[in-house]
């Protein structure tokens, strides 16, 4: 079980959006933002998959707005960040959270571009709509923090998520271009690169896999551990701390960069 962290007062009187919240990793970072002070707007497909998470933020003493979105939609983003300043005030924060991936379910015999198209209109074209919407209220709050998560994958891709890595990867070097056009109005850009995370969907990767290879998914996942010098697994919840650093004046002087969060996966 992972330390407590007191991180009280590090976003007192900010507002922050994350997008594709639901039951694992948009969860987590809404509920860091709100435990460090920020109030949350909270942006997913269906509506259902936010309520529970606005009820814990404002079981803490947040203000918390569901705002059903589609990031591939302009509109969609448009309504969100302008829901959000009207309604919470302000801006200081947008993580983008939301993203596609190819079915690795799905059979798959080698190059296949046209799987692609998904995680590239999402992860890419999505996340851009929405930092651009985002943007004016950002720096009129005198500045601000965009995070975007990214991936291990950009760095380690595997066959059946090869789209899923290019995009990651697009957006990435994105998130560089931004950090360098928008430091004038001191807003910050910068990545967050998780591995394997603990959740339903990675243990059911791991049984679909021991299934393949005739092996348990304990096996599988004693591999991945081993890749990693801390032999761990970490949490959405821990990897939600370096969402947070990101939104923070604690990374006040720091732009452009992506924070590889995998126990030591990569080290470049």
């Amino acid at each position: 079980m992972s330390p407590v962290v007191d991180t009280t007062g590090l976003l007192d009187g900010r507002v922050a959006i994350v997008s594709g919240v639901g039951p694992g990793m948009g969860r987590s970072i809404a509920m860091a933002l709100a435990n460090a002070g920020a109030d949350i707007a909270l942006a997913a497909r269906r509506e259902t998959s936010m309520r529970d998470v606005a009820l814990e933020v404002e079981g803490i003493g947040r203000r918390a707005l569901c705002v059903p979105t589609d990031i591939t939609e302009p509109d969609h983003c448009r309504v969100l960040v302008e829901t959000t300043a009207a309604e919470l005030g302000r801006i200081d924060v947008l993580v983008n959270n939301a993203y596609s991936e190819e079915d690795w379910h799905d059979p798959f015999d080698g190059f296949d571009p046209a799987r692609w198209r998904a995680p590239i209109n999402v992860n890419v074209f999505g996340t851009l709509q929405l930092c651009q919407a985002a943007i004016p209220h950002l720096a009129a709050a005198c500045g601000g923090s965009i995070v975007m998560i990214t991936t291990l994958s950009v760095k380690n891709p595997i066959p059946l998520l090869a789209g899923y890595a290019a995009s990651k990867r697009a957006l990435t070097t994105a998130a560089q271009v931004m950090a360098t056009e928008l430091g004038t109005q001191k807003i910050r850009v910068n990545c967050v690169a998780p591995g394997h995370i603990q959740s339903e969907t990675l243990d059911e990767y791991f049984a679909w896999n021991a299934e393949q290879r005739g092996v348990t998914a304990e096996v599988i996942a004693d591999e991945i551990k081993a890749m990693n010098p801390l032999h761990y697994i970490p949490t959405s919840d821990e990897i939600a701390r370096a969402v947070l650093f990101f939104a923070s004046d604690l990374s006040k002087v720091i732009t452009g960069q992506t924070l590889d969060v995998n126990c030591g996966r990569t080290m470049d």
